[in-house]
């Protein structure tokens, strides 16, 4: 069941770091990151080869208000994204009852191997069961991205189903794997 969480009104905040709104001051840093080749062929897009794409896709992250920036506590500096999307579950006849949402997620190459987006997910899981009251999180990670996966695995989701998939943006076919994690296996893990 598609349900609407609007993230220009929340935060999420851990140990290390803050999910926040978007605010187009973060151009900067946003462009600094994405601009990385291989940030965002992680995640299926070309990575910003101008400043002037990071501003018109800031842009869409605060009229859409699904996309969190993520802040490094540490410096105050905006160091990836993490969305709560349309999930690909909605149109599986066994969860589409479900309120659920999918994420999705980003991180500055100079930040990987921190254990810090395992760090995110496993807080915005925590706030999506309790706060957001969702039933259940779905995420996807192309096979090659083991990154992805091992965060997706360390944070409890169970693998559903892999798919090929071609990414016009970057002209290539891939692999891609599907996981989920429902509140109820979640609760049962946490007590």
């Amino acid at each position: 069941m598609e349900v609407r969480i609007p993230v220009s009104d929340k935060r999420i905040e851990t140990e290390r770091l803050v999910l926040r709104p978007w605010t187009e001051a973060d151009v900067d840093d946003f462009y600094e990151y994405a601009s990385v080749e291989g940030v965002g062929e992680m995640a299926g897009w070309r990575h910003h080869e101008s400043r002037q794409v990071s501003e018109e896709i800031l842009r869409s992250f605060i009229d859409e208000e699904e996309v969190f920036a993520i802040v490094c506590r540490q410096n105050n500096k905006v160091i990836g994204s993490f969305g709560l999307h349309r999930s690909w579950a909605n149109e599986v006849p066994e969860y589409r009852n479900l309120k659920l949402k999918e994420i999705g997620y980003v991180l500055s190459k100079e930040y990987w191997g921190q254990g810090l987006m395992t760090e995110a997910v496993s807080e915005v899981i925590k706030t999506s069961f309790g706060e957001y009251g969702l039933e259940a999180l779905t995420v996807c990670h192309f096979s090659a991205n083991s990154r992805s996966r091992r965060v997706i695995e360390k944070c409890g989701f169970c693998f559903v189903k892999e798919e090929e998939k071609y990414l016009e943006r970057l002209g290539i076919a891939v692999t891609e794997k599907k996981y989920i994690l429902c509140r109820d296996l979640y609760d049962k893990k946490a007590k």
